[in-house]
């Protein structure tokens, strides 16, 4: 039968596992990022190519099409070396997740082939990529969700959020590219576009709050004032002016350019990230693999005591008595394996607080996405609308957004059932 000792070990060698399997989760993210970077752009060049029939930037389109052919291949390797692991923790939703990103991979072919056509126009090509990111996004939340160590789940949160927002940036980049190469816009899109904005700040908001301060500063110092005022130039001329009023197309590769600045800067931001997240797994399985040897020398050393096992448990409480010369070495190992359980619960249950802290920030996401579908399904409405509905609630009642959130869902029951469609 196993001692105390001999469990404790057990749980170093799960810890172990573990951080291992976060290890390779974090390759598959850090992979993910890769591909959704290349097929950003891909959308902002198509929405180009769409609003000027076929005029701007097909050459480019073409390589960059090649560059997210390679990207897919390493995501699709990464997607199989996962699937070979024997066990992984959040497994069933990780790989559901996957298995509904992969009929959107196995389907670019056929939409690159309809925007190369001049097919379908900006709005149907961005609806399309956004479905597809937004899948590999959520890959990406389920690895962050999955996470069971604080300083590792930290990290990953503020990777998906940075992530999420880039997105949202990329989705700017789309909007604007079609309206200035369209050479003009409307009350929808301006809306839509201020969305954009503000989605993006929320989610940087958070990326500063759970990430390092030092790559807080890499992302502050990556904005230079110049490429700020001109981005904010652009965006006044799109948005700022009267719905229907005529915009330059000459604009839309100077948009498309500043944008792709910013959002290559974004992109080297995000790769330090997950730089930072392999890093503190490599580090934290060495620590533990050293703990680990330290224990399993601690146990050969405790079987050639004389004194049985748990001597030393009582002995506070005046129960345990000196058996002979040997007893205080024994009760001395001991003392030391209790401590040292001791301070492995502390340890863990440090680590159970801090996690739940961590795991705020992904539930109330959880809750308000849950909250814009309940609104979407009823009310018929988009997703911007439904958000913005959450949001202007918020503001009038002086509430949190995942309060009000939290009361829509708890209002589900009372929904007529055959209201959504």
């Amino acid at each position: 039968m196993k001692s105390g000792l001999g469990f404790l070990i057990a749980a170093l060698r799960c810890e172990i596992e573990g951080l291992e399997q976060l290890d390779r989760t974090s390759e598959l993210v850090g992979t993910i990022g890769r591909l959704v970077h290349a097929l950003q752009r891909e959308r902002g060049l198509s929405n180009v190519l769409l609003a000027s029939h076929g005029a701007r930037f097909a050459e480019q389109r073409r390589e960059q099409i090649a560059e997210c052919l390679r990207m897919e291949a390493a995501v699709r390797q990464s997607f199989e070396e996962l699937a070979a692991q024997r066990r992984i923790g959040n497994g069933a939703r990780l790989f559901s997740r996957i298995a509904w990103v992969l009929p959107g991979l196995d389907a670019l072919p056929e939409l690159r082939h309809s925007v190369g056509a001049l097919k379908i126009d900006a709005a149907e090509s961005t609806a399309a990529f956004v479905k597809l990111i937004a899948g590999l996004l959520a890959v990406v939340f389920e690895a962050a969700d999955g996470a069971t160590d604080p300083e590792i789940s930290r990290v990953l949160v503020a990777l998906f959020n940075f992530m999420q927002g880039k997105e949202f940036a990329g989705q700017e980049r789309a909007c604007g590219a079609a309206a200035f190469a369209s050479g003009r816009n409307d009350g929808a899109r301006q809306q839509q576009w201020l969305h954009l904005i503000d989605s993006q700040e929320r989610c940087f908001k958070v990326f500063v709050s759970f990430s390092s301060a030092a790559l807080a500063e890499v992302w502050r110092t990556n904005q230079p004032p110049g490429q700020i005022a001109e981005l904010e130039r652009l965006r006044r001329i799109a948005c700022a002016a009267p719905a229907g009023v005529s915009l330059d197309p000459e604009l839309s590769p100077v948009w498309f350019d500043c944008c792709t600045h910013r959002i290559d800067a974004m992109q080297a931001v995000e790769e330090q990230l997950a730089a930072q997240l392999r890093s503190i797994c490599k580090q934290k399985t060495t620590e533990v693999r050293d703990e680990l040897a330290a224990h399993e020398a601690l146990l050969l050393t405790l079987a050639d005591a004389s004194e049985p096992p748990g001597a030393a448990f009582f002995e506070s409480h005046g129960l345990a008595q000196p058996a002979g010369d040997a007893a205080p070495y024994g009760r001395q190992l001991e003392r030391s394996i209790l401590d040292m359980v001791q301070e492995q619960s502390h340890r863990l249950q440090a680590m159970s607080d801090e996690l739940d802290t961590v795991r705020t920030a992904l539930n109330e996401r959880k809750v308000v996405e849950r909250a814009k579908g309940l609104l979407m399904a009823h009310r018929r409405i988009s997703e911007q609308e439904a958000h913005k509905m959450l949001r202007q609630t918020a503001m009038n009642q002086g509430r949190r957004l995942t309060e009000v959130a939290e009361s829509v869902l708890a209002m589900a029951e009372l929904l007529p059932r055959n209201a959504a469609p």
